[in-house]
């Protein structure tokens, strides 16, 4: 992209360049007003040139920064989600070895079962004991279908992933503000070449003509540029 806005800019560069070297001679009213329109055209070409290269550059660099943010809050995400369901997995082992010391009578051992579970498991199950479970038929299935069962790093995993989910889609806007910055050069690039173009010409008129249409699809981008998102 940088390439791209440079070159506009050295041409640009160059026809004006070529304008202020040109032998005076005597020229009509139109005439002098379609050149002073023409450098104003290369002037404006290769600021707006210049603040799209920039611009795109800065989005480019927002979408990695946004990019990699994601990508590290989605691994920290993972990983707590990996802890949480070990921690299922633990909790819903000891609930069955309980579950088989109170069917077998053994109370001791269900009551070390019972001194084994994970502190936020321990309402959950407490509230689904009082459901008598061993003989309730409508009891729910285990203590992590009751309302007062929670895992807190399985809210942590869900609340970094939705983090990163959010940074992503940031990253994405950031994106699609870099590729309309980059869009905009190739609008100068033709005003530019149109530019060029109405100097080879003898004809006023047909120079008349070019430069309009010039300046016509230059209002295209000098207008994006004012409504478009800055980085």
């Amino acid at each position: 992209m940088p390439e791209t806005g440079g070159a506009n800019i050295e041409v640009a560069h160059h026809l004006h360049e070529e304008k202020v070297h040109q032998p005076s001679h005597a020229q009509s009213g139109v005439h002098q007003v379609v050149e002073v329109i023409e450098l104003t055209i290369l002037a404006l070409v290769a600021i707006a040139t210049a603040w799209s290269g920039y611009q795109a550059a800065r989005w480019d660099s927002v979408q990695a920064t946004l990019y990699g943010r994601s990508s590290r809050l989605r691994v920290e995400g993972q990983a707590l989600d990996l802890q949480a369901n070990q921690e299922r997995i633990y909790d819903a082992s000891t609930v069955n070895e309980w579950l088989k010391s109170e069917a077998r009578g053994e109370t001791k051992l269900a009551e070390l079962f019972e001194r084994r579970f994970l502190p936020e498991f321990r309402p959950a199950f407490e509230a689904w004991k009082k459901t008598d479970p061993l003989h309730n038929p409508d009891a729910p299935a285990g203590p992590m279908l009751m309302p007062e069962y929670h895992s807190a790093r399985a809210e942590q995993a869900a609340q970094k992933n939705q983090e990163a989910t959010d940074l992503f889609d940031q990253g994405t806007r950031a994106r699609d503000n870099a590729d309309d910055y980059v869009r905009l050069t190739v609008i100068l690039a033709s005003v530019l070449f149109l530019a060029a173009m109405s100097q080879k010409f003898q004809s006023r008129w047909v120079r008349v003509a070019l430069v309009a249409i010039a300046l016509l699809m230059l209002c295209v981008p000098l207008w994006r540029l004012l409504t478009l998102p800055r980085a």
